[in-house]
């Protein structure tokens, strides 16, 4: 193509070490090994780390240097859905020690050869994922890579000097990347100080003047359990809610699966449904969120349950703030019951625990009003940092391919997007 400059080509093996990570669900016996923090592929995403949910592995202490990760380590998703493969970001170590599932690839650099940042922008690029997708193979639902193949990648191989030059054009996207992480984060901080401040479900004795404080079951008659079927990831059938769908007390309709077979009319969701997430890992059950009509049509899981509140008494939305309040949440952890690996809420024990709440539905829907108004704030910057996120993929493809005018566009254009300060 006109513009673009040929660079020499070297085999991804000859440039890095190449190897996989711990594998999960092994017995190992506790006197010989420690429990340590791991990355999934949930954590690897396109150019980052997510850290926010972060799981531990209980590893031989012999093994823990041969999968500990080092900064400078590109990481690369070698298993899962089609969308999720070859995904990459640069381990920047900021937990330390931290470890790495067997669907990941650690890919460590010679430093003489190959700076990490270039490489994650290579893998990045429509050449480097249209290679992944090209060796992976399809194995029920699933997508996997063979480490030789991985290793037989042909990687366009530049000085030293000129990857810096690449991987470093990019740093005020970087920079205006973790600008936005950042004002997520303290928004994140002020909602947390506005939710503890209207709901103190904390306070001993009798409730607030003008609140009440009752069992869950006189404001919540009923519950109901979601569907048993097994699901498909055929469009064709219904949208199935499951506990992946919960997420920051809101539904997220992405990663759906989908059930080939009918579903009673009373299990479709409805405005205002309240989900509860009652099995999951101890750190994940409680989880709950309002459906707003996300979609036109659907259900939900059994590992799900359907909480019906008396909308004379609350509204859905004060009630899944009340269940996602820390106080709340450490209840909801001390009535769990443990089974392999996960716990289990009872709905009826749930439903025996007080709620404090506002007699006045008004002023129930005055404290989720406060809230709502740093969601939004939130979800503004989520989607510039989405957007963002997308505009540094097309730069990095632009300077891989030599295309240099482009790129100064691009710079230019988040240059003057960029917000001075950002306030909380």
């Amino acid at each position: 193509m006109a513009g673009e400059v040929r660079v020499e080509r070297r085999k991804l093996s000859d440039l890095a070490d190449v190897t996989g990570g711990v594998t999960l669900g092994r017995e190992v016996p506790a006197s010989e090994s420690v429990e340590l923090p791991y990355l999934r592929v949930a954590n690897v995403q396109d150019g980052y780390i997510d850290t926010e949910d972060v799981k531990a592995v209980r590893v031989l202490k012999s093994e823990v240097d041969r999968f500990r990760l080092r900064r400078g380590d590109v990481l690369l998703t070698e298993g899962g859905d089609f969308d999720k493969l070859g995904r990459g970001a640069v381990w920047d170590g900021r937990i330390d020690p931290c470890l790495y599932q067997n669907h990941i690839f650690r890919v460590r650099c010679n430093p003489s050869h190959l700076v990490p940042e270039y490489l994650s922008l290579f893998m990045a690029s429509p050449e480097g994922r249209s290679y992944f997708l090209r060796i992976a193979k399809q194995t029920t639902n699933l997508a996997t890579i063979n480490s030789s193949q991985l290793k037989a990648m042909p990687v366009p191989w530049p000085s030293i000097a000129e990857q810096r030059r690449i991987a470093g054009a990019l740093d005020v996207v970087s920079a205006e990347e973790n600008s936005i992480e950042a004002s997520i984060t303290k928004i994140r901080a002020v909602r947390q100080g506005v939710l503890l401040r209207a709901m103190p479900l904390g306070a001993q004795g009798v409730p607030l003047e003008d609140w009440q404080r009752v069992t869950l079951k006189a404001v919540v008659p009923s519950t109901d359990y979601g569907i048993s079927e097994a699901l498909v990831s055929d469009p064709q059938g219904m949208p199935v809610l499951r506990m992946n769908n919960i997420r920051d007390g809101q539904v997220d309709t992405s990663e759906l699966r989908y059930c080939p077979t009918s579903v009673p009319d009373r299990l479709v969701l409805r405005h205002g449904d309240v989900l509860f997430n009652r099995t999951n890992s101890i750190e994940h059950v409680g989880k709950a969120a309002m459906w707003k009509d996300d979609l036109p049509k659907a259900t939900f899981a059994s590992y799900l349950v359907r909480l019906n509140p008396d909308l004379r008494q609350i509204t859905p939305e004060y009630l899944v703030e009340w269940l996602q309040h820390p106080i709340i949440r450490q209840r909801v952890k001390a009535i769990s019951t443990v089974a392999v690996q996960q716990v289990n809420v009872n709905p009826t024990r749930l439903r025996d625990l007080e709620i404090d709440l506002p007699i006045s539905l008004d002023e129930q829907r005055r404290i989720v009003s406060s809230l709502t108004a740093c969601d939004d704030r939130i979800r503004r910057e989520e989607e510039e940092l989405a957007k963002l996120r997308q505009l540094k993929i097309g730069l990095a493809d632009d300077l891989l391919a030599g295309r240099g005018g482009r790129v100064r566009t691009g710079l230019m254009l988040t240059a003057r997007t960029q917000s001075p300060h950002r306030r909380v």
